[in-house]
């Protein structure tokens, strides 16, 4: 999007507002106006980046951004790929129903509350049930992959100090 025409039309405004001043005052507006195009330009900008994230906070399933190039300003709209069907998760086994159960109060962005309500609903259950599933998952160690095998000189299970999710990466010298 060129954002030329609009600086024109407030340089032209700004000058045919200042006409009947004189020649001094008409100018001083076309001064006025050459020194303010990089500022109008910025606020052209933000208000472009504004609409955007108010447009992008309606849509479901996409988004708009506002990218730069060079002095102009263009609108992308990119859409969200479907999400795959989630594959029922065996790993994890259901979290304790009985014993004392506590209460916390969580706040989310509107957006991700509706999206585990979706979710929630295309499982057949309620919300929180889905969430303490959600949790109780993430919370237990990961099985090691199809095919895994540990390589010669490894335990076959954890052994001491042994973390779900840590890794060391890097080269050694001897």
């Amino acid at each position: 999007m060129e954002l030329s025409p609009y600086l024109e039309n407030l340089q032209r405004d700004l000058t045919a507002a200042a006409a009947p001043g004189g020649d001094d005052i008409t100018r001083a507006a076309g001064l006025l106006a050459g020194s303010l195009e990089a500022s109008a330009r910025l606020c052209l900008m933000e208000a472009l980046s504004d609409a955007a994230a108010e447009i992008t906070s309606k849509l479901s399933n996409a988004s708009v951004e506002v990218r730069l190039r060079g002095r102009d300003a263009d609108l992308v709209v990119t859409e969200a790929l479907p999400e795959p069907e989630a594959q029922p998760a065996a790993a994890a086994a259901p979290p304790p129903t009985e014993g004392e159960q506590a209460r916390i109060t969580l706040r989310l962005p509107e957006q991700l509350k509706e999206t585990i309500e979706r979710a929630a609903a295309a499982e057949g259950v309620s919300v929180n049930a889905w969430l303490v599933r959600a949790l109780w998952g993430a919370t237990q160690p990961a099985p090691p992959g199809p095919g895994f095998r540990p390589g010669p000189g490894f335990p076959p299970g954890p052994g001491p100090g042994f973390q779900p999710g840590r890794r060391i990466t890097g080269y050694a010298q001897s």
